[in-house]
């Protein structure tokens, strides 16, 4: 195109300009870490804070929402390496609540990106819905094609791999959607029928039609509430409006990649996986940090732990040590318009530099374990070179070349055997985490979220603390988890009288009051709320008499009497200053 380059801080200004003329309400940017949902370890979309909304709980801000948002999908992410897959990527998003439909999203989508960023219409195309048993044939997005001039040539149907969204989980909101395509080949004009298989044509922009509620028997019934979930890529779109065929070119990456070259010596040529991964993982790891997070065995630690050793393993490909600090810090520049990395810099960078340190002694660990399977063998099993990638972190090139020096032979198909069925059993447990969370509006959950309230509450009473505040928390039907800031163990005692605390305001059958007020407000009042982030102009908040009050989305019980018997299950240590506490209601 020919035009000025556009930089990442550009292109989110004219996003969030075009839709605030177009009455959207700005969203913050949520944390990457999911309030009171266990069903992902990160916030993988902008749609995931906005659940409740999304099943027709009303948003404090009102039908029409824009944001950009920080995400983390960490689904096969042993394969990032290539040009355009991403663990950490920024999400355009915008959303009607109920308000406006398929028309209407279509048209602004088109508008934003033909008006505002001069993408020349002759260069898109468009696919649609072709519909199945469960959901209709989406003929009314074609007929908006063609009325904003796309040939039909352009316009393809695909089924539901391609063009459904959802549900999360194995329940809830779903719906079909319909993307549009941009011909990235400047130097040559697009053919006149499009071929989405064709990978010269690029998603720059989706808009999932959330028509649909899928339900526990796998039926699909239409959705009182139609919403639209819009989501473009903050990376895709730089890099195909600046003519690039290559993520790590553009501006939010080639300072990263420029540092990497620096350090081991080696130019990049755009063929080289192990500058895209360490780059890739480092970036991923510094925002993972910024929001609380520090390396360890389980979930979200247990995920930036693998991030910053596989970053280390193929720094080794380059001959790098001690150069996690280093490649990071470009990352703080291309970001500072994020205060939580500013405010945290030294934190992460500490983390980065301590990890690095402890999995170089564990790589010598593994070297040692190598040697000790070899000895006297001309071969290695799969199980071996798979305990080898599990347990010591080897990357399986790491132990083919290990292999190749002793003249030993590995067999990669069985190490992939091992790992398969490693990876199934990771889905497995993966899908395992979509039963609840923020689209579980049962009414266990519902009671254990207003639980987790008094709860917090309780324990600022009990330990005499003000300075105590909710950490993380994952609901189910089942049972409540809080972690919480505190810096020792607690006695019997304590727990014990949290709980009778707890069960007291059960039995004195307090309403729950919904209330909607300013951030400041909310302070004012003293609810309990993470201040130091970005909230809306408007907050929810929910107060139980004048003993609990807090911002929240919600779900709630209309009074503490519904809640029966509260017991504590378990206190234990979560992270290094915060607390775990597992209760349930009988």
């Amino acid at each position: 195109m020919d035009k000025k380059p556009i930089d990442r801080k550009q292109l989110i200004k004219l996003y969030l300009d075009y839709f605030k003329s177009k009455n959207h309400k700005e969203i913050p940017n949520h944390s990457l870490i999911p309030d009171n949902d266990p069903t992902v370890l990160f916030t993988t979309a902008g749609m995931h804070p906005l659940v409740p909304y999304l099943l027709g709980q009303s948003h404090p801000l009102g039908k029409r929402l824009v944001n950009v948002q920080r995400c983390i999908r960490t689904v096969d992410f042993d394969n990032i390496g290539d040009t355009y897959h991403h663990t950490f990527f920024e999400m355009l998003g915008n959303w009607s609540l109920g308000d406006y439909w398929k028309e209407e999203a279509i048209k602004m989508t088109f508008e934003f990106l033909t008006k505002i960023l001069k993408i020349p219409a002759k260069r898109l195309a468009a696919t649609c819905f072709i519909g199945d048993k469960d959901a209709l044939k989406d003929d009314e997005s074609k007929e908006v094609y063609i009325q904003l001039g796309f040939p039909k040539e352009r316009i393809a149907f695909l089924d539901k791999k391609s063009n459904f969204w959802g549900p999360a989980g194995k329940t809830g909101p779903c719906g079909p959607n319909t993307e549009i395509f941009y011909w990235k080949l400047n130097d040559k004009s697009p053919p006149k029928t499009f071929d989405p298989d064709n990978e010269n044509w690029l998603e720059i922009g989706n808009n999932v039609l959330l028509a649909y509620d899928k339900n526990e028997s796998g039926k699909f019934d239409e959705l009182k509430q139609k919403n639209i979930d819009f989501g473009g890529g903050v990376e895709r779109i730089i890099t195909t409006l600046n003519g690039f065929e290559d993520n790590y070119l553009s501006d939010m990456w080639f300072p990263i990649i420029k540092e990497i070259e620096k350090l081991s010596n080696k130019h990049y040529k755009g063929n080289e996986k192990s500058f895209r991964i360490i780059a890739d993982h480092i970036k991923a790891s510094v925002f993972i940090i910024a929001d609380g997070i520090i390396p360890s065995n389980t979930e979200q630690g247990y995920i930036l732990r693998r991030l910053i050793r596989r970053a280390v393993r193929y720094g080794r490909e380059l001959n790098l040590k001690n150069f996690m600090k280093k490649i990071a810090e470009p990352i703080f520049n291309i970001y500072n318009d994020y205060e939580i990395l500013k405010k945290n810099k030294h934190k992460i960078l500490n983390e980065l530099e301590k990890e690095e340190i402890k999995f170089l002694e564990t790589l010598e660990n593994g070297i040692k374990e190598f040697e000790k399977i070899t000895k006297n063998k001309k071969q290695i099993s799969g199980k071996e070179s798979f305990l080898l990638y599990q347990s010591y972190g080897f990357p399986f090139d790491i132990t083919k070349e290990l292999s190749k020096e002793k003249n030993i032979s590995v067999s990669e198909e069985e190490f992939n055997k091992e790992l398969k069925k490693h990876q199934e059993l990771s889905r497995t447990a993966t899908e395992g985490k979509f039963k609840s969370g923020l689209s579980d509006n049962s009414e266990a959950t519902t009671k254990l979220h207003t639980a987790t309230h008094l709860l917090l509450a309780a324990l600022k009473k009990v330990l005499k603390n003000k300075d105590i505040h909710q950490r993380g928390s994952n609901i189910t039907p089942e049972r409540l988890r809080l972690d919480f800031s505190f810096d020792r163990r607690l006695t019997e005692e304590e727990l014990k009288e949290v709980e009778k605390i707890v069960n007291q305001k059960i039995v004195e059958s307090i309403p729950i009051v919904c209330e909607k007020m300013t951030p400041e407000e909310a302070k004012k009042q003293g609810a309990e709320g993470v201040f130091e982030n970005k909230y809306s102009d408007i907050v929810t908040v929910y107060s139980a008499g004048n003993f609990s009050k807090e911002i929240c989305a919600g779900p709630h019980v209309k009074n503490t009497d519904e809640l029966k018997n509260f017991k504590i299950l378990k206190e234990e240590a979560s992270s290094a200053g915060v607390r775990r506490i597992k209760a349930v209601l009988d």
